[in-house]
């Protein structure tokens, strides 16, 4: 049975990753449901992440690269820093520290009183709030090649709220972004590649922690939470290239109303007792 609730929040987290509705908080959700009923875990969180991770690599690869390679340029001499691709990469760098920082800080934190469902629930109402009130008022007029070091800093301290389950990742960045006034698909496109470095290394760091030191209390095992992130990633990759579509014409509101529908049925299901928070 482990395995068939593995490939299922492998399928959760493929789906929900992307869009700003908070893939941790699914997946915490999703597990009070499952026969197993548990949570699954920040590190099968984490590690799954990285198969969504290596879809964004897939999906935005020319992107990467000539980031990458402009930047290595930059550092020996070759371009100038202020060339448009290797400001792009330093920018993911400086807005790579916050959310790096506070995740080691604040590890033991992140890892058990954050994950309670009555945070999870307020988180997504609360910030579905903010994504209606960026998305509403919002100018939507810059593209990123506009990107500023202001904003690429604050781009990366709305990341860094997303240790929270229930902010989500890509909903803090995006949020942040229109908020500054840039347009959904450049806003969508930064909080996308400024998340490679952080999942990445977050993803990486609690995989060797899973090999090193195997808890015999976690959920899931390993080889379960390996074919979790390999659905992920497969279904991440068709998510990206459906949400890079759908707000090229469309708002968030329908992801908005989505939060705040499901924050408020969390609330109802806790104060029930139906699940446990």
């Amino acid at each position: 049975m482990n395995w068939i609730e593995a490939i299922i929040l492998g399928l959760v987290q493929g789906l929900t990753e992307f869009l700003p509705i908070s893939s941790s908080a699914h997946l915490r959700v999703v597990g009070e449901f499952l026969p197993g009923a548990a949570d699954p875990g920040t590190a099968f969180t984490a590690i799954t992440q990285i198969g969504t991770e290596l879809a964004v690599l897939l999906y935005f690869w020319r992107d990467i690269t000539r980031i990458i390679a402009q930047w290595f340029k930059a550092l020996i001499g070759k371009v100038k820093h202020s060339d448009p691709d290797a400001k792009m990469g330093w920018l993911i760098i400086v807005g790579s520290i916050p959310i790096g920082v506070l995740g080691l800080l604040f590890e033991d934190t992140i890892d058990t009183t954050f994950r309670s469902l009555w945070i999870v629930a307020t988180m997504l109402i609360i910030f579905g709030v903010f994504l209606a009130m960026a998305d509403t008022w919002g100018q939507q007029m810059k593209p990123l090649t506009r990107l500023t070091w202001r904003d690429g800093i604050l781009y990366g301290l709305a990341q860094s709220l997303a240790l929270i389950p229930g902010v989500s990742r890509s909903g803090g960045t995006i949020t942040m972004g229109l908020a500054l006034g840039y347009t959904r698909r450049a806003a969508a496109r930064y909080a996308f590649l400024l998340a490679v470095p952080a999942v990445f290394a977050s993803g990486f760091y609690k995989l060797g922690q899973s090999i090193a030191e195997p808890d015999p209390q976690a959920a899931y095992g390993l080889p379960e939470t390996m074919v979790a992130t390999v659905v992920a990633f497969i279904v991440g990759y068709a998510v990206i290239a459906w949400l890079m579509r759908f707000i090229a014409t469309n708002s968030f509101k329908i992801f908005v109303w989505y939060r705040i529908l499901l924050g408020v049925t969390l609330y109802i299901l806790l104060g029930l007792g139906v699940i446990n928070a």
